[in-house]
């Protein structure tokens, strides 16, 4: 390996301690908190505080995913937080404003739950299924309360409609933009206020300035079809988007497992604004024979359910308008100008705010996506005393890219990160008559914590489908292969570091190992050197090679290759980073925590930032990697101060690729990078520095 050049000077920066959401903290004196039932009747203070307060849960869940950092609680308890008004980093409470009267104006659980409108194609005489979907401005009731609200939609709807299809058979599918009108989002930007709900998480721009770039953007859409296996040309490459009248036409060859995937708009530097418009998922619902012997609940009692955080406008009466509304606070006091990342007080499940679904007393198969920009969904499913329903209610029986070989436990409570999906199966039949509900137990949950209702019947509405009976360690993919180093062989390492989000924001720095370490380091910190002793004891030393998507591609791999992916997140507590590499399904092999206080940010000579280590970040203890985890995944959830390992194999189909960090926001902000995938017979002709 070439020696490193020599450094420019640099000047050490303490990094700030301000994370993108609020640590866990102490309850505010006197608040209590409440149902949403009950929260309808307290007042505005109420509305807007969620205060903390423990739910039993299943002894021995694994903590590392079930919450964020620093919210486990000792005895085998959780503790529950809602953003409530205390500062981000000092954590002193703060009366909320009057204005968070408006939450009250939408009651819980009117609506019943949509079903997305699902699309399918017969093969035509050359193999290949056709579809078209219209990319189409409509008015979307979100809530029977609101007037329509103005979005971009797939067919009219939002979400877009469930696509069906099966493996084996080649869908091509014409996305045609026929988006009319100016972009329908009213996007603000707010000065900090530390942690003031008037500013976080409470429905009304109230006077702040308008996003100047959401007035003049066009509506220029690109799809990708997330977790999908597929070349280069059929990926949905962020700058190849096109205008309303132009065509996307994609032909998605299947060849894979069954699978949830899911579709959304993935235009360079405006996809945050585009997928809060509502281009912002749907379905895509990969089929095969093994799932299919797996004998799960199918049909009416297979229910996909998109979950997402929105916010929306008010009038000068404080009235809500339906008109969405994207409100970014900005960190004063930073070294750049730095936006925290979208979160909104409603959760919205198939496009409508807290909505029922009416279930009979049998097994259910739900397909869940968070489709939200940053906010994590920790879902637990409580009955009317607000306790979690105990171990065998619920399962898990798949993740992100296709089902679990067994059958898991512990799915009455599990955490999914944005753009990760999570495939359970809950029994109704020993609570017929009652009535349950998904409350979001994380961090940093809505001033409201509900997600939605289920209605158990008193009995059946009609015979259910015969279906497996789904208990722990059911067998339900014969055909999957547990990936080791030994499997996968031989194998490419790859090194991803996320450096801290305060005082600049974060970046995504491709590392490689290097046994040149420069002399300058011994005097402090080399900008793009970063040091660790690992869990086996070994200090290892690390260069950037690329930072920003400007730079050369780095990452050339071969078709078919694989490759173990390492990300090791710098930050502290907060939002977990989900990470996710197109065209690759890999399995989760190691989540440990590090000590990463030895890392400091450098202010290099043109007033650019970089980083180093000023001692080694060093390995603390091992964390836990869950069924789903070890199942096939392509996003992954990574914690503050956590380092994962996986191991995957990416597709037969070359092209041109990214890897990103799937919060919204980061990807259109220095989270993103590309990939070249060649095949191995041409990667064999390519000069040195390409291999």
């Amino acid at each position: 390996m070439p020696p490193l050049p020599p450094s420019p000077p640099v000047t050490p920066v303490p990094a700030a301690v301000r994370p993108e959401h609020p640590p866990a903290r102490t309850r505010p004196p006197g608040v209590l908190r409440t149902s949403r039932r009950r929260f309808l009747a307290h007042t505005a203070l109420a509305a807007a505080v969620a205060g903390l307060a423990t739910r039993a849960r299943p002894a021995g869940a694994p903590p590392d995913r079930v919450l964020l950092p620093g919210v486990n609680a000792p005895g085998g308890r959780t503790a529950h937080g809602g953003h409530g008004g205390a500062d981000p980093v000092t954590g002193v409470y703060r009366p909320p404003p009057d204005d968070g009267r408006a939450l009250l104006q939408l009651r819980p659980f009117t609506d019943p739950l949509p079903r997305m409108p699902v699309l399918t194609a017969a093969p035509g005489t050359d193999g290949v299924a056709r579809l078209t979907v219209r990319q189409r401005t409509a008015q979307v009731r979100l809530h029977s309360a609101l007037p329509g609200t103005p979005m971009w939609t797939y067919e009219g709807g939002f979400p877009g409609p469930t696509i069906e299809a099966r493996r084996g058979v080649p869908l091509e599918i014409a996305w045609t933009n026929e988006l009319t009108g100016p972009y329908p989002v009213k996007a603000v930007e707010v000065l900090d206020n530390r942690g003031d709900l008037r500013e976080w998480d409470l429905p009304g721009a109230r006077g702040a300035q308008p996003l100047p770039a959401a007035a003049v953007l066009p509506p220029w859409t690109v799809v990708h079809l997330h977790g999908a296996v597929v070349g280069g040309g059929a990926d949905g490459w962020p700058e190849n988007a096109v205008a309303p009248t132009g065509v996307q036409l994609t032909r998605y060859t299947n060849d894979q497992p069954a699978a949830a995937l899911w579709y959304h708009d993935h235009a360079m530097h405006v996809t945050r604004l585009t997928t809060m418009a509502g281009l912002g998922g749907g379905f895509y619902l990969l089929r095969d024979d093994e799932e299919d012997a797996a004998g799960l609940p199918s049909g009416e009692h297979e229910i996909p359910l998109v979950i997402c955080d929105r916010n929306l406008d008010t009038d000068p009466t404080g009235r809500l308008t339906g008109e969405l509304l994207y409100k970014i606070v900005l960190y004063d006091g930073q070294a750049e100008r730095l936006p925290r990342s979208f979160t909104g007080p409603f959760t919205l499940v198939n496009g409508t705010i807290w909505p029922y679904l009416e279930v009979d007393p049998v097994p259910y198969r739900l397909r869940v996506l968070n489709a939200s920009s940053i906010r994590p969904y920790h879902l637990m499913l409580i009955d009317e005393d607000e306790q979690v329903l105990p171990e065998g209610v619920a399962h898990h029986v798949g993740s992100d890219a296709g089902l679990l070989p067994r059958a898991a436990p512990g799915a009455e409570e599990f955490a999914v990160v944005p753009a990760e999906r999570a495939d359970v199966v809950i029994d109704f039949s020993g609570y017929a008559g009652r009535t349950l509900r998904w409350v979001d137990g994380s961090v940093a949950p809505a001033p409201s914590d509900d997600v939605m209702q289920f209605r158990v019947r008193d009995r059946p509405a009609g015979p259910a489908p015969a279906a497996t009976v789904v208990r722990a360690g059911t067998e339900l993919a014969p055909g999957f292969t547990r990936i080791t180093a030994d499997v996968a062989a031989p194998i490419t390492d790859r090194i991803v570091l996320i450096t801290p989000a305060f005082p600049v924001s974060a970046r995504m720095w491709e590392m490689t190992e290097t046994d040149d370490v420069p002399d300058a380091l011994a005097d402090g910190p080399v900008d793009g050197i970063v040091q660790l002793v690992d869990h086996d004891g070994a200090l290892r030393t690390f260069r950037r090679t690329a930072a920003t998507w400007a730079d050369p591609v780095t990452v050339h791999a071969r078709t078919e290759g694989w490759e173990r992916w390492t990300w090791l997140n710098l930050e502290g507590p907060g939002a977990p980073h989900p990470m996710h590499v197109h065209a690759f399904t890999f399995q989760v092999q190691r989540r440990d925590h590090y000590d990463v206080s030895g890392w400091t940010y450098l202010v290099r000579p043109d007033g650019s930032f970089g980083g180093g280590t000023t001692r080694p970040l060093r390995f603390d203890r091992a964390g836990t990697v869950t069924a789903p985890e070890a199942g096939a995944k392509d996003v992954v959830s990574l914690g503050g101060g956590q380092l994962v390992t996986a191991i995957g194999r990416f597709g037969p189909h070359a092209g041109r690729f990214v890897h990103h960090c799937h919060v919204y926001e980061h990807e259109d902000h220095r989270m993103m990078r590309p990939i070249s995938l060649l095949p191995d017979g041409v990667v064999a002709l390519a000069p040195p520095e390409h291999a």
